[in-house]
């Protein structure tokens, strides 16, 4: 069975803090979702994150096929990273690595996804769909974010000395 993988990074025009506060709480995962998915979460959100944290929700998705995903929360380092794993989905693997860490007018959030799809060499098959699936999702989730908190602006002053920089090493 391939091992797929899959990164997507994002700035926020936030504070690390309310960047962990936010991206922790699992009931944020509804608004971070396409509504297609009809992802509804069912149990595991009545505590911050922790180590060993269970989490399920219903999702959708293909057309007419619902669900359940069970994740597990299995590393935590407080305003750093989070890793949740699949224990039960729609994936035959699901890791993702959540990292976030301050730059200069907010924070950089950064995931690392690593995935197994099921059902053998017809699951290889729809490999090019589910990669799809992917971006499409977290172009939401990044169209969503900026809704919510603002698109993040690059200080110029940075990006001019980086250049500046850049064209003394030449």
């Amino acid at each position: 069975m391939k091992l797929y993988s899959f990164s997507a990074q994002q700035k926020l025009p936030i504070s690390l803090e309310e960047a962990w506060e936010f991206l922790t709480d699992a009931n944020n995962l509804k608004l971070l979702t396409p509504s297609e998915l009809n992802m509804q979460v069912q149990y595991g959100t009545e505590r911050g994150m922790y180590p060993g944290q269970l989490i399920e929700y219903s999702v959708t998705p293909l057309p007419f096929y619902k669900t359940n995903w069970v994740t597990h929360i299995t590393q935590v380092e407080e305003k750093k990273f989070f890793v949740d794993e699949q224990m039960y989905g729609p994936y035959a693997t699901w890791h993702h690595k959540h990292f976030i860490s301050e730059v200069d007018g907010g924070t950089l959030m950064e995931d690392l996804i690593h995935y197994r799809l099921p059902f053998g060499a017809i699951g290889k098959l729809g490999a090019p769909f589910v990669r799809k699936k992917l971006e499409e999702i977290f172009r939401f989730r990044e169209s969503a974010l900026i809704k919510h908190f603002g698109a993040f602006e690059e200080n110029h002053n940075n990006v001019q000395e980086s250049e500046i920089k850049q064209k003394n090493t030449f």
